[in-house]
């Protein structure tokens, strides 16, 4: 088969489309092709608020991602383009206030004073959590950004396509490079035994007149947070390991609500819209890297948890740069 594409990228939530994005902008042909548009993606139900613990030289980030020599550039190259993006019409990207917190002490929140308007809750601003301050964060309407990200990649020429995602092999006699950004499904795709799903959920109701956001850092099965996009405000969070089910859960979604109305009573009684479920694609590290096979070479870029958004325009940078590395 004639290999008339430069870059063939599988998976089309916000790696993919970021790493197709760069590779477009570069003036090479590229296609994009998933099995589940964009808005379907786990990407379209994040929260994705970007910051903290990932930021430089934050302890936590040690501890979640190795090595922490590739994961801060990452995360400043990210930081660095939403804060261009910020405000910008149709982005969905804009710049909130509000409060980060942590039940594990002091432990490790160094960083914390170098945030954007760093600020110490008092403490019934706390809501009973060891540490909690107010900083000013970019956070991401995902649904939005996501459409601004296909309309950014159809204008540099690339084309997005919606169909059963081929095998390594069988997608390398199409392009000259296939650039792996399947998330969960590189477990699949891949053949990669570390890759497991880390299964989130949100319920999202109606504003009541909130304005900024809410965010536990602490990880485990669940979480405390709430993120407003205008008219809505996402209410979560779980972190359910190995899970695979999309289906909602009720009794999660009561539960989250309740955590959520005990922060901001102003939530209690709010008309909920509908609950989000996304797989978050975990693995010990992110995978960024080359592999050369019989038929076209793979570039590789997935399993960054719950910090992909966070991670994606570094990641995607990186990415791109291997693969017009081995088309030069």
């Amino acid at each position: 088969m004639p290999q008339n594409t430069d870059a063939l990228v599988i998976g089309a939530g916000v790696t993919g489309l970021t790493t197709a994005v760069c590779l477009a902008e570069q003036g090479l042909s590229v296609r994009v092709r998933a099995e589940r548009p964009p808005l379907l993606t786990t990407s379209s139900v994040a929260g994705a608020i970007l910051g903290g613990p990932a930021i430089a030289d934050a302890a936590e980030a040690a501890a979640k991602f190795s090595p922490l020599e590739r994961t801060t550039p990452w995360h400043e190259a990210t930081l660095a383009e939403f804060g261009r993006l910020a405000g910008q019409d149709g982005t969905g990207v804009h710049t909130r206030r509000g409060r980060l917190v942590n039940r594990q002490g002091e432990g490790g929140q160094s960083w914390a004073e170098r945030l954007p308007g760093y600020e110490p809750c008092s403490q019934a601003e706390s809501a009973g959590y060891p540490v909690a301050f107010w900083t000013t964060m970019p956070i991401v309407d995902m649904p939005v950004y996501l459409d601004y990200l296909t309309g950014r990649l159809a204008a540099a020429g690339g084309v997005l396509e919606t169909g059963n995602c081929p095998s390594p092999a069988e997608a390398a006699r199409e392009a000259r490079v296939v650039v792996n950004c399947t998330g969960v499904g590189a477990a699949e795709f891949a053949g990669d035994e570390g890759v497991f799903p880390v299964r989130g959920q949100h319920v999202v109701v109606e504003n009541p007149g909130i304005e900024g956001f809410f965010f536990e850092q602490n990880p485990g099965p669940v979480s405390t947070g709430f993120f407003v996009h205008g008219d809505r405000v996402l209410l979560g969070s779980t972190a359910d390991r190995g899970n695979w089910s999309l289906e909602p859960d009720a009794e999660q979604a009561e539960q989250i609500i309740a955590r959520c109305v005990a922060v901001e009573p102003r939530l209690h009684g709010a008309r909920v819209m509908r609950i989000d479920v996304g797989l978050r694609a975990a693995r010990r590290e992110p995978r960024v890297e080359l592999e050369k096979t019989g038929e076209a070479p793979i570039v590789h870029n997935y399993g960054h948890g719950g910090v992909a958004v966070g991670l994606s325009w570094g990641c995607a940078q990186e990415a791109a740069g291997l693969a017009v590395g081995v088309l030069a």
